[in-house]
């Protein structure tokens, strides 16, 4: 699965999860992947179970239901240098998180595209590497074996 420049904001301020998620999520509508209702789904899954992952980053996605509105498997990725609280009001202390990652998998495809971005970015460097990258091409560059 190719990553595509068109899916990369970079420099974001964001001031909360919901928009952070809805951004990722227009991403995947403009490069065609989803239908806007898939972006309600990915919103309703981190309500139901946080996309946090740690290290600093999100992977929103959408829930079960969702499903439906995905028309080809794909990949956005929001770049947030201050970063953004993805805690709930249940969670103890803050979330932060400087990089999201929105994906749409067709037949669970996003599962394989999952664990490749929790293996990159269960190196925090590799992670500060995509929050500090100057262009898309960079992270393109950076994630070029993710998904394969």
């Amino acid at each position: 699965m190719q990553l595509e420049a068109s899916m990369i904001k970079l420099n974001q301020d964001v001031p909360t999860r919901d928009q952070a998620i809805r951004m990722a999520g227009q991403l995947l509508v403009d490069g065609e992947c989803v239908e806007p209702d898939y972006i309600d789904s990915m919103i309703a899954r981190n309500n139901d179970v946080s996309t946090y992952m740690g290290n600093f980053i999100a992977i929103p996605h959408g829930t079960d239901e969702g499903k439906k509105f995905i028309k080809k498997t794909g990949i956005s990725v929001v770049q947030i240098p201050m970063g953004v609280d993805f805690s709930d009001p249940e969670t103890e202390g803050e979330q932060l998180v400087t990089v999201v990652f929105g994906i749409a998998g067709l037949n669970n495809e996003h599962l394989n595209i999952l664990s490749q971005i929790a293996i990159f970015c269960s190196d925090v460097s590799n992670v500060a590497k995509l929050a500090d990258a100057q262009s898309p091409q960079e992270i393109i560059d950076l994630l070029k074996n993710v998904g394969d």
